[in-house]
């Protein structure tokens, strides 16, 4: 490895030089990987639509035959917020496997990963992931999707991208040999649709410090445009186009429930944010009150009311947990759904379909009242 130096200007403007240092160990480069998903520079890879990282597992099991075991172990397997399946191979410039032996490796795993990965097997491996973790599998992926999809239709896309053989292999090292670096950059142009990346990710340390500096390498021009292709932006939904997705998602009662929600938004005096996902449409109902916003609720076109209790919790009286859990009750007495205790300081759905029984509904939107008045009981002047 070439060596060389970076600088870090402090705050009373000492110049601090950090030398590149090799990694102690493949397996430290593989755990900041897992740890820290963004050192795979997915701003790099597509500039107008930054790739975001979901790690499903580390040393994932990868069969060579139907219902086989797994043959092959893969370093990570991430999915990009597109479903698309990322494999990563870490390997150490040192390691003289990454010039020849590793690019063979890589393309047995693409070719068996389209044909013997079934997406129950990888969504269990998810779980499994998130359990290690102490994380909800459920809250973490709504989390990472922040809107643009529907889970089902996450997992749904997932299993059209493997059937159509769309997967990006992504080698990962301190340092990319040039070897290969050429057979990235011709893998790169002659496979379609699948993909071909390398991340050279530096090490650099001095004084108790260390910065990471990740690079793609191998993105010819004809991939970056192939890669930005129905990448989309961000779209701004309104009330028009919220109901006609939600209708043709869910049916006319479902969306006479929220067209009622939306209805006691605007009585109340509340300001309603319209979301700005990609394929999901939302609309908050936000009460401003004397310098606090509380969130009670999100609706989404794919029939879910979404809980606000995370967003609930900086706001009195609801940030004391017992509060959140009064009003948890009082959702738990209506709905059919039950709220588990553990959720008050999450986001946990609801199915609008609970709510087309207008009963239900008006009891529903009365503990909505009830939470309102408590906001502004705690903060009237």
């Amino acid at each position: 490895m070439a060596a060389g130096n970076i600088y870090l200007i402090q705050s009373d403007k000492t110049l601090v030089p950090m030398a590149e240092q090799a990694y102690d160990s493949e397996a430290l480069l593989q755990s900041l990987l897992a740890e820290y998903p963004d050192l795979l520079a997915g701003e790099q890879m597509n500039r107008d639509a930054p790739r975001r990282w979901l790690l499903i597992a580390r040393e994932a099991p990868l069969a060579s035959e139907p219902n086989g075991a797994g043959r092959w172990s893969i370093d990570h397997l991430f999915l990009d917020q597109d479903a698309v399946p990322t494999i990563v191979e870490v390997k150490r410039s040192g390691d003289t496997r990454i010039r020849r032996e590793v690019v063979g490796q890589m393309l047995d795993y693409a070719a068996n990963a389209v044909v013997y990965w079934p997406v129950e097997r990888l969504r269990a491996e998810y779980e499994r992931t998130c359990d290690a973790a102490r994380k909800d599998p459920e809250e973490a992926l709504a989390d990472f999707l922040g809107g643009d999809m529907e889970p089902d239709a996450f997992w749904q896309r997932l299993q059209t991208n493997l059937q159509a053989g769309k997967v990006r292999l992504v080698f990962v090292a301190d340092e990319i040999p040039a070897e290969l670096l050429r057979v990235v950059e011709f893998l790169n142009t002659q496979m379609n649709p699948a993909e071909v990346l390398a991340v050279e990710i530096r090490q650099f340390v001095g004084h108790g410090l260390t910065s990471l500096a990740p690079r793609v390498v191998g993105q010819t021009q004809e991939a970056q445009q192939k890669e930005n292709v129905g990448s989309g932006e961000s779209r701004q939904w309104d009330e028009r186009t919220f109901f006609a997705e939600l209708e043709a998602r869910k049916g006319a009662a479902v969306a006479g429930v929220a067209s009622d929600l939306l209805s006691w938004a605007r009585d109340r005096g509340l300001r309603v944010w319209w979301g700005k996902g990609k394929q999901s449409g939302s609309f908050i109902p936000v009460l401003d009150w004397h310098g606090k916003t509380f969130l009670s609720i999100a609706v989404w076109t794919y029939g879910s009311i979404e809980m606000q209790f995370q967003h609930m919790s900086p706001c009195p009286p609801f940030n004391d947990e017992t509060k959140r859990h009064e009003l948890r009750n009082r959702l738990n007495q209506i709905l059919k759904t039950h709220i588990p205790e553990d959720r008050v300081a999450r986001r946990p759905p609801i199915p609008m379909e609970e709510l087309v029984d207008r009963d239900r509904r008006a009891q529903f939107i009365s503990a909505l009242d009830w939470a309102m008045d408590q906001v502004r009981s705690a903060q009237r002047v």
